[in-house]
């Protein structure tokens, strides 16, 4: 029988956050799998545990999850951990994850602190909808899609960033996004947390003398409905109901229909449309 992969929350910074039931399987599996041993033998000595350690990390991610998976095969269980937070969240504990499914591995999470849920509810945005974008891509290409996605995303925006790379980041959020409320948080759980709700456009003229410290989560509003109906409006006013009618008439639309749409789209009553294309006054 196969053993069980066990997804292990730990702390993101206050390690009152360490959950009993973490604690207890951490040290009754096998094998702990850490992103970095180093940084997690601290942990693991805060807690009395003492459970062989090896090390999955984003760079040996593939080949390891192999070595992992032949292991839960053979009746090993075995619990991730990451650095901070929640295991295969921006991590490459995904890979594990999906090798085990597909391997028939039994996978259960036991669940605690995750970065960007704690933001998230810090942020005084909206908290209905939302998505999570992790790190901005280091590809100029991709990012600049992942960047042109956002800038018409209407749920809210959760990204992680790097202290020296946090300015940059602003400022390209700025230039595709606009201005926008942003909330940035750091050092969440811990002595010197700060959550700081302002302005894509206030962050950075207070980082232009001010120096970033420590992980930051930023939480960005998304595009407003009404501003999206706004420019959906101006971009049909700048063709002819003709035009109009011709589009949603090559989507498969039969007349009466697109007529309706075109009305809905440009804000005005069906006769109008219909008046129109008819030649009436």
């Amino acid at each position: 029988m196969a053993g069980t992969l066990f997804l292990c929350a730990t702390p993101i910074g206050n390690l009152g956050d360490m959950t009993p039931r973490v604690i207890e399987t951490l040290r009754s599996v096998d094998v702990i799998a850490a992103e970095d041993t180093r940084n997690s033998i601290k942990l693991l000595n805060h807690f009395d545990i003492h459970t062989a350690m090896t090390s999955y990390h984003e760079y040996n991610k593939v080949e390891k999850a192999g070595q992992l998976v032949t292991q839960l095969l053979a009746g090993q269980d075995i619990a991730l951990i990451t650095d901070a937070g929640t295991p295969a969240i921006s991590d490459p504990g995904e890979v594990l994850v999906r090798m085990c499914h597909e391997s028939g591995v039994p996978v259960t999470s036991l669940p605690g602190a995750a970065a960007c849920i704690t933001a998230l509810t810090l942020s005084g945005l909206s908290t209905r909808r939302f998505c999570f974008e992790g790190f901005l891509p280091a590809d100029k290409r991709e990012k600049k899609r992942v960047l042109e996605e956002l800038a018409e995303e209407s749920r809210t925006i959760i990204l992680y960033e790097a202290p020296h790379h946090l300015v940059r980041t602003l400022n390209e959020l700025y230039e595709a996004l606009g201005q926008r409320k942003i909330t940035l948080c750091r050092e969440l759980t811990k002595k010197f947390e700060t959550i700081v709700p302002t302005t894509l456009e206030e962050a950075l003229e207070y980082y232009r003398t001010e120096e970033p410290r420590g992980e930051y989560v930023l939480v960005l509003e998304g595009k407003s409905f009404a501003e999206k109906r706004q420019e959906e409006i101006a971009s049909w006013e700048n063709r002819s109901i003709e035009e109009h009618m011709a589009y949603y008439e090559a989507q498969g639309m039969d007349n009466k229909t697109a007529m309706k749409q075109v009305a809905r789209d440009r804000g005005v009553g069906k006769r109008e449309i219909y008046a129109y294309l008819h030649g009436e006054n």
